[in-house]
């Protein structure tokens, strides 16, 4: 709620004196909206009061401003405060009010009734303007604007969520990290004889790919909120695969590196659109767990795509090993794709596979993130807040720390195993392991993170520990120790773990969802900046041993360590700060109304009932 311009009344009150002015407190310790004040801002109506023991001048003057009067009329007023049923302090419904002639009540209302604790003062009702709020709102009447759930029902319905939602997300991860892989396959298979890649030109490729991605992922992200996210999820997976197989007709750098920058945007809505769909169907404490699970397939990735290129590694056909590695992954990439079309529900307020009861259920268990479900329409105060947040940048930053050793690492691993003095084929095997080792060091972060509530900054950086270990064991232990740099090399796989809790971080931490939009897209720049940056660090003249490559993950994550400590006390003092504000309002912090601000589609920064995760 923040600190609203609004009018005060009290019995004196007259129309002609309304006092746009911040409000901190007066007589009864609570805040006191009128009905005058509609309009003082775009996004905000008040749109009903309510009488408290008898009609008074308060009542009078809001009742007879003729904003109110045009568009609402008083019924069924109750004598007095006492414990009757749609009286209670800060209810959500809409018990005492129905529309003049003509003027239809939205569904996604869902105003808050504010009291005073005296006789002479009523209070008008903050509210989103018609089709301002949250999508979930269309599923309640007045009657259930609060399911009861019994929880063996609903962890039945969470089972079905997940197998409705996870597989999908999981098999499209393991294809996102095959092929960024590809490259590095193709380039063992011999790539860059065939097209005479010389000096940077690797490096480029690796990194273009990204330009693409940045370039569109604005744009992707606004379109993902106003399209239906399934389907427009999966036409882009479609086309991604498409792309990818179109690599094997290439002769040259420049074709390859427009098709590598078309691939990158067909999948700048991918990892944005994950975090949108997790949050939309799951609440804050099962989030981690539920995103560790879809981006496990990064590391089951790993370990398919050193399969797949050694069974490709072994096509003896017309064409060259690399081209078949881009034809066969395209392929099955383009086949998923409208798989999730078809497949992938939209959102829980629609999704097929749900009834009635079990969407209404799917909804009420996100009641207390404070994050709604979506919202169709654009915000532009909204977006000024997210570039106004100092989260959002914390956020980008960590997403390009937390990527320049995945820039490096996901084109350059291959070599590095090579340069062990394996084989071309061997290598491709050695990456099994390396994959194995990300998806077990995710599930045991995340289980972890569930076992022990608000710790997430600490095990970010528990699980940058053997990363630093790692990469520190990589620069400086000797070349002819084959088996100590391998187990150096695995060492650097688990700081996937830690980037898992910092995406959970960002899609538990921010509320409104075109600012959710906003700090997704912004967070991905930061990830497509560190990934374009990173391969830059390998050098050729510096080949297998990479040193600066090597230094460039240590300092990445250091510095990742450093910014994590520093947002988690600064989350700590945001929380402690709005416990101190709303303590010291009438009611306290028990008194506290979470279903009144549940799907009002307001912003962390709005709501004073968010509180922040760290």
């Amino acid at each position: 709620m923040g600190n609203p311009h609004v009018s005060i009344a009290t019995s004196e009150f007259p129309q002609s004196a309304i006092d746009q002015r911040p409000v901190h407190n007066d007589e009864t310790g609570v805040l006191r909206f009128v009905a005058d004040a509609i309009g003082f801002d775009d996004r905000i109506s008040f749109i009903a009061v309510i009488m408290l023991d008898g009609l008074t001048s308060g009542l009078v003057s809001v009742s007879l401003a003729s904003v109110f009067a045009s568009n609402w009329k008083l019924t069924a007023l109750p004598g007095s405060r006492a414990k009757k049923k749609g009286t209670a302090t800060n209810m959500s419904g809409n018990p005492n009010l129905e529309p003049a002639p003509g003027f239809k009540i939205d569904p996604s209302e869902a105003p808050t009734i504010i009291h005073s604790e005296n006789t002479h003062v009523e209070a008008g009702l903050k509210g989103p303007k018609p089709k301002d709020g949250d999508t979930a709102m269309a599923l309640f009447n007045d009657e259930e604007l609060q399911e009861p759930i019994d929880l063996v029902e609903a962890r039945k319905l969470l089972w079905k969520i997940d197998f409705m939602i996870l597989p999908y997300l999981a098999v499209c991860y393991a294809f996102f990290y095959i092929d960024k892989t590809t490259l590095s396959y193709a380039a063992i298979f011999g790539i860059n004889e065939d097209l005479n890649l010389h000096g940077t030109q690797y490096s480029w490729l690796s990194s273009i790919f990204y330009f693409g991605f940045l370039a569109w992922a604005f744009p992707t992200n606004f379109l993902m909120q106003r399209l239906p996210i399934g389907k427009y999820l999966g036409a882009n997976i479609f086309m991604w695969g498409v792309f990818l197989m179109i690599q094997a007709a290439c002769h040259n750098f420049t074709t390859l590196a427009v098709l590598r920058a078309l691939g990158g945007a067909a999948e700048a809505c991918a990892d944005p659109a994950f975090m949108l769909i997790t949050s939309m169907w799951y609440t804050r404490r099962e989030q981690p767990v539920r995103i560790g699970l879809w981006y496990t397939a990064n590391g089951l990735g790993i370990a398919l795509g050193g399969l797949l290129g050694y069974g490709i590694g072994h096509i003896r056909g017309a064409l060259p090993s690399w081209k078949y590695e881009f034809i066969v992954i395209g392929a099955l990439c383009s086949a998923w794709g409208i798989v999730m079309f078809i497949f992938l529900p939209d959102s829980p307020v629609s999704a097929p596979g749900l009834t009635q009861r079990e969407r209404r259920i799917t909804v009420e268990r996100l009641r207390d993130n404070q994050t709604g479900v979506e919202n169709k329409h654009l915000k532009p105060y909204q977006i000024l807040e997210a570039f106004l947040d100092y989260k959002m940048y914390f956020f980008f930053i960590l997403g390009v720390v937390c990527n320049v050793p995945n820039g490096g690492i996901s084109n350059f691993g291959t070599i590095i195993i090579k340069g062990f003095g394996f084989s071309t084929l061997v290598t491709t095997l050695m990456q099994i392991p390396y994959g194995a080792l990300i998806a077990l060091s995710i599930l045991a972060c995340v289980y972890l993170n569930d076992r022990f509530e608000n710790r997430r900054c600490v095990f970010i950086l528990i699980f940058l520990i053997p990363n630093i270990a790692g990469a520190f064991g990589l620069r400086f232990v000797p070349t002819d120790q084959q088996v100590g740099r391998l187990i150096c090399y695995y060492l650097t796989g688990p700081y996937n773990a830690a980037f898992v809790l910092v995406l959970s971080m960002q899609v538990a931490n921010t509320a409104g969802h075109t600012k959710k939009v906003v700090t997704n897209a912004v967070l991905f720049l930061g990830y497509c900046t560190g990934n374009i940056a990173g391969p830059f660090f390998y050098k050729e003249s510096q080949k297998p041993t990479y040193s600066l490559g090597i230094w460039s993950m240590i300092v990445s994550h250091l510095i990742e360590a450093v910014l994590i400590c520093i947002l988690g006390l600064l989350l700590r003092w945001e929380n402690q700060k709005r416990d101190k504000m709303q303590s010291q309002m009438e009611g306290g912090l028990e008194g506290r109304d979470l279903d009144a601000t549940a799907f009002l589609d307001l912003t962390d920064r709005e709501n004073l009932n968010f509180r922040y995760i760290y």
